[in-house]
């Protein structure tokens, strides 16, 4: 059966922290929320836009550039001691790579910039979280996770997590395949979070006219047919905002949808338990 999310409600006394909210779907997202009455910390990795922001919805600026694990680390232990509650963490960042490269802690950058990251900054401010949790209606503190219908162009291979082997495409087929690790990750982490009262979604946020994948000759040729970010941003702001989500945890939404397409690789359990393992380990967070 087919679900839609339903408006947002207020967010009064809730801290939401966004990810990738110096520009595009996250700062219209960030401007979304504040507008419900949330407190907003604005994560982004550059300074000047980053504050623009802050400034913009009332909120705190977070420099973290996530192609740095170490720097994630950080802004994990900044955010756990400035906010002694946490409702939603939006896990909104990253992006599409024209050209293969790697970051200085040794991962493709797409892979890190769009999967590890979010996994090693969810593992951290998870305990917060679930304690956050015990004191609201069940289901009101979510984890989302923006993801995308390229999930269904990718393959998670986790002998392979890197994208090292066969054609770069563009970074079309890593981008692909870190969207579907978005998938997996979520729903890993949903069975996971059963019984804290804590849940996860992810979600295609549509073709968004914004700086996102560059100048590259696909990104440009499509622009025509974008939305809007404020559009993109709605079942962002949606899945963070309503007072119930009317699908299980775990779910992908096709924008308002769900269930949304994803990738048949999406529903092998073996496989997302694989993927949280081997991410556990290149991060160096615990697997359990």
């Amino acid at each position: 059966m087919t679900v839609t999310l339903p408006a947002p409600a207020r967010l009064d006394d809730r801290t939401v922290v966004i990810t990738g909210a110096s520009s595009g779907i996250g700062r219209a997202a960030a401007v979304a929320l504040s507008g419900l009455g949330a407190t907003v910390a604005v994560v982004g990795r550059n300074a000047e836009r980053t504050r623009r922001v802050a400034d913009e919805v009332g909120g705190r600026a977070y420099l973290a550039d996530f192609t740095d694990l170490a720097a994630v680390r950080s802004l994990g232990e900044q955010l756990l001691a400035d906010h002694p509650r946490i409702h939603v963490l939006a896990n909104n960042a990253g992006g599409l790579m024209p050209e293969r490269g790697t970051t200085g802690d040794g991962f493709e950058t797409t892979l890190q910039s769009n999967h590890l990251a979010a996994f090693l900054l969810t593992s951290i401010l998870l305990p917060r979280l679930t304690e956050t949790a015990q004191d609201v209606p069940p289901g009101a503190v979510r984890i989302v996770q923006t993801s995308s219908a390229g999930n269904l162009m990718g393959r998670v291979d986790l002998d392979d997590l890197d994208s090292s082997r066969g054609p770069w495409l563009g970074g079309m087929r890593a981008y692909g395949t870190s969207k579907l690790a978005n998938v997996l990750f979520t729903r890993e982490l949903a069975r996971r979070l059963r019984g804290t009262a804590v849940d996860a979604f992810a979600f295609h946020p549509g073709f968004v006219a914004s700086s996102f994948g560059g100048g590259g000759p696909v990104v440009s040729l499509a622009k025509n047919l974008a939305i809007s970010t404020e559009q993109g941003a709605e079942p962002l702001v949606r899945l963070a905002a309503a007072a119930s989500v009317p699908a299980p945890s775990g779910n992908y939404f096709d924008r308002l949808k769900a269930p949304g397409r994803v990738a048949s690789q999406a529903g092998d359990r073996e496989l997302s338990r694989g993927l949280w393992e081997r991410s556990a380990a290149m991060v160096g967070v615990p697997a359990a």
